[in-house]
């Protein structure tokens, strides 16, 4: 596989509940080169939970595990873990600003100790081979000078830290949900494209508020990757471009409907309890953004994947009945124009 270095130049942001196994293999059908991401998972979870949280397709590689702690004993432990388990790379979260990360000690309120996570840094790099990288924030609260940031930044890169991606706005850790900590506090790129110009030497991904790959291109002219989130789950089918525009290859991406007949196969191959056809479908709901027949698409999978007795063929069904409606529009279109 291709160095990490390169793969970073796009990837998915992880999203709580939402960028779990089956969305992760569902979006690498769109892009080959894409790196993911797990969900955030705690360094509590995976001592001390009973579920398999580190659970991957092979087909997803190149994924990286995000995770959340603080205990720099207890990140190592579990950063052996996700590198027994295969990860390319695992992720410590100093971002996310929701009460419960706050009080468990790890996320954005780590960007004021940033010893703490320097300490995590050195003992999970002593412990595994995998690169070992940092998401933040610019900063948080009343701590969003540039100054702050650039000490944050310069105390966890000299543990050995040498890729940041970075979410260009800070975080109020009182006075805002986690909703309005990713909308509210405003954007300001160039704290991060200062960032790349004062510390050349380190890998500096930028996040936050894009759409679209001509404003990742744009980016990419200043840092050295982009992270996409919430558009990238809105509107998944932006990946198929992604390989070709960002990463220069000529490989022919797969159609929306090659990718149903993928994801519908991908669903009959699982077996566990209390399994539906909705814990798939659901990550699926942007894949006719845009086009004929979209609102027919989400509307037969809310109704017909859940339930007592969901569809199984839900995805193929709820194809054709996406093709029916394209092919109505089409005949409509012609007749208009005749």
């Amino acid at each position: 596989m291709q160095s990490l270095a390169i793969h970073r130049k796009f990837s998915v942001a992880p999203m709580l509940d939402w960028t779990d196994r089956h969305c992760r293999y569902f979006l690498r059908l769109l892009s080959k080169n894409t790196l993911l991401y797990t969900e955030m998972v705690t360094t509590g979870a995976l001592i001390y939970g009973k579920g398999d949280y580190l659970a991957f397709n092979e087909e997803e590689h190149p994924v990286a595990l995000q995770l959340g702690g603080s205990n720099a004993a207890d990140m190592a432990r579990c950063a052996v873990m996700a590198q027994e388990r295969g990860y390319d790379e695992v992720n410590i979260n100093v971002g996310c600003p929701s009460d419960r990360v706050k009080n468990g000690s790890f996320g954005a309120c780590l960007m004021a100790q940033p010893n703490v996570v320097a300490e995590s840094v050195k003992a999970m790099q002593a412990a595994v081979d995998i690169p070992v990288t940092v998401k933040c924030r610019i900063g948080i609260d009343d701590m969003d000078e540039y100054e702050d940031f650039s000490r944050f930044i310069d105390t966890v890169a000299q543990a050995g830290c040498d890729t940041f991606i970075v979410h260009a706005r800070k975080a109020w850790l009182q006075g805002l949900s986690p909703k309005q900590n990713r909308e509210v506090p405003p954007l300001n790129y160039p704290r991060v494209h200062q960032l790349k110009a004062t510390y050349p030497e380190l890998n500096i991904s930028i996040n936050g508020g894009l759409k679209t790959l001509e404003q990742v291109t744009e980016q990419l002219a200043l840092v050295d990757g982009v992270m996409m989130g919430r558009e990238v789950y809105a509107n998944p089918y932006l990946l198929a471009s992604v390989d070709k525009l960002i990463f220069g290859q000529q490989n022919t991406p797969l159609t929306r409907q090659e990718v149903v007949l993928k994801m519908q196969a991908y669903i009959e191959t699982i077996d566990e309890p209390g399994f539906k056809p909705w814990h798939v479908a659901r990550h699926m709901l942007g894949l006719f953004s845009g086009q004929g027949g979209g609102k027919i698409w989400r509307r037969y999978l809310s109704e017909n994947g859940t339930g007592k007795a969901p569809d199984p063929n839900l995805l193929k069904n709820a194809l054709e009945k996406v093709e029916i409606a394209q092919s109505d529009i089409a005949l409509f279109n012609e007749n208009k124009v005749g």
